[in-house]
């Protein structure tokens, strides 16, 4: 197969390509959640959840911490095809001892676990997953920032996994049907990553591997995916081993919004943690603080009126998604939509600044402790809140995360951009609340038209009053995007 060099595009195109490919995962579940959860219900919704959950635990363990250092190591030597190589070999090798002891865990848990036994054929579709995380190499193409391909590739598997839900999803003994279609959706095109990353690497001549070098920035990173993991799922499991999957349902409608936000907001992190890596390994630190302070502007400004809008329309918003069934998941999303704003910015302190300064320490002990936070609260509100208990949960987990990482950072790294206005952000913001009230009054109902009409109004209203503030980050990109279409 044909030998090739990475092509390394701008940082404003891989931003584009991997909003993009977020959009699709955003475009998705908006269609498909919907459909499902009026066929499956909240039970078999429910369902679902749990054994993602379980099954995401059991992945944890077998990608240790090698999606995040994959992309830093990578990044560093991705301009030497044969270190690159490598370095590939040896992650590779070392996933597939990890994915291999993962199998057996989860079958001695199997075994010994009546609660995951209940759904063994649902269980056993969800575990191709750690397969198929493996052998995708994701990493390795964010390394070496082949957004284009990587969005092209998600967004053709999402469209076969989305006719196939509607051609074969029908009733609501469906739903293990579905977990096929949804796995084919999320990791179907990782069969293909395998033999598509030959032309970039050389996985079939064995070099002199070093595993050992990979170990200790491995078990940092691991201890990081799993704090992070553990707390990300604790709601799910927590609240499906207390109240069952009904209940569990009603979160997995609460969480669906949020979910899909953060991985918008984080699409720029994505972005640049290859890229401010790159920056550190040669020496251009001016250029790395730069464009973290860039980042914080952008994070701020779409967060702030994001997380605004979709608590007041919380009620909508559920009733379009998945229909009245599911009004316990109202108050809950209320509730668990300010860690949209909490993740954006940690993100930022983490994965754009302790990470690639090697601090990663600090950000693996920040989300113990926010584990340790959401472990306790959960086992205080679940029993008697149930969903909500779990979403004031996450939100504390999250602010517990953030305020210890800006703790560490302190003296370390200023992340303030002195060129950010909050100010203008807030008043816009308290502009586009007023439309949204406006709305509220004169078009009574909770139905599509006016779900389409609040949003248009909220966030266009927004966008004209940063526009008359003339605020710095929103005219900025702007003029960026006007000389592109005039190079063009």
């Amino acid at each position: 197969m044909e030998q090739k060099t990475p092509k390394i595009h701008s940082v404003q195109f891989n931003f584009v390509m991997n909003v993009i490919l977020k959009l699709s995962a955003v475009i998705f579940p908006l269609i498909t959640f919907p459909y499902i959860s009026r066929i499956l219900g909240p039970e078999g919704n429910g369902k679902i959840s749990f054994a993602t959950s379980v099954v995401s635990y059991f992945a944890m363990f077998a990608q240790l911490g090698i999606p995040t250092y994959g992309i830093k190591i990578c990044a560093e030597c991705r301009d030497d095809r044969e270190k690159l190589s490598r370095t590939v070999q040896e992650l590779l090798s070392i996933n597939l001892v990890s994915m291999t002891v993962s199998y057996v865990m989860l079958g001695v848990c199997m075994l010994l676990v009546p609660r995951f036994r209940e759904e063994p054929v649902l269980m056993g579709i969800q575990s191709i997953s750690l397969l198929l995380n493996t052998i995708g190499m994701d990493w390795l193409y964010q390394a070496i920032e082949q957004y284009s391909y990587i969005t092209l590739r998600n967004i053709l598997f999402k469209l076969l996994a989305l006719a196939g839900m509607f051609l074969l999803v029908r009733e609501p003994s469906d739903y293990v049907l579905y977990g096929a279609i949804s796995l084919i959706g999320s990791y179907g095109s990782n069969l293909w990553n395998l033999f598509y990353s030959r032309k970039f690497v050389d996985l079939t001549t064995r070099r002199d591997w070093n595993w050992k070098r990979h170990f200790r920035p491995i078990l940092s990173f691991f201890a990081l995916s799993a704090a992070a993991t553990i707390y990300v799922y604790m709601d799910s499991v927590m609240l499906g081993f207390m109240h069952g999957d009904t209940e569990l349902g009603y979160y997995n409608a609460a969480t669906k919004v949020k979910t899909i936000l953060v991985s918008l907001v984080t699409a720029l992190g994505t972005v640049l943690l290859p890229r401010i890596s790159n920056y550190l390994a040669n020496g251009k630190r001016e250029q790395f603080e730069k464009l973290v302070r860039q980042s914080l502007g952008v994070v701020l400004l779409a967060t702030i009126p994001l997380v605004t809008y979709f608590i007041l329309a919380a009620e909508p918003v559920i009733l379009f998604l998945a229909g009245d069934q599911y009004m316990d998941s109202v108050l809950p999303m209320q509730i668990i939509m300010v860690t949209v704003l909490l993740i954006g910015i940690s993100n930022l302190t983490g994965m754009q600044i302790l990470v690639p300064l090697n601090l990663e320490k600090y950000t693996v002990i920040s989300t113990f402790w926010g584990a340790g936070v959401n472990l306790v609260i959960n086992a205080l509100l679940i029993p008697g809140l149930r969903s909500a208990g779990a979403a004031i949960g996450t939100v504390a987990a999250e602010g517990t995360v953030l305020v210890i990482q800006l703790l560490y950072l302190r003296g370390r790294f200023s992340v303030w951009n002195r060129e950010l206005q909050l100010w203008k952000l807030l008043t816009a913001n308290l502009a586009a609340l007023g439309g949204y009230g406006a709305v509220r009054t004169f078009v009574p109902g909770n139905d599509f038209f006016f779900l389409v009409l609040s949003s248009v109004v909220f966030f266009g209203v927004y966008l004209i009053g940063l526009l008359l503030l003339r605020e710095k980050i929103l005219t900025g990109w702007l003029q960026c995007l006007g000389r592109l279409r005039k190079s063009s």
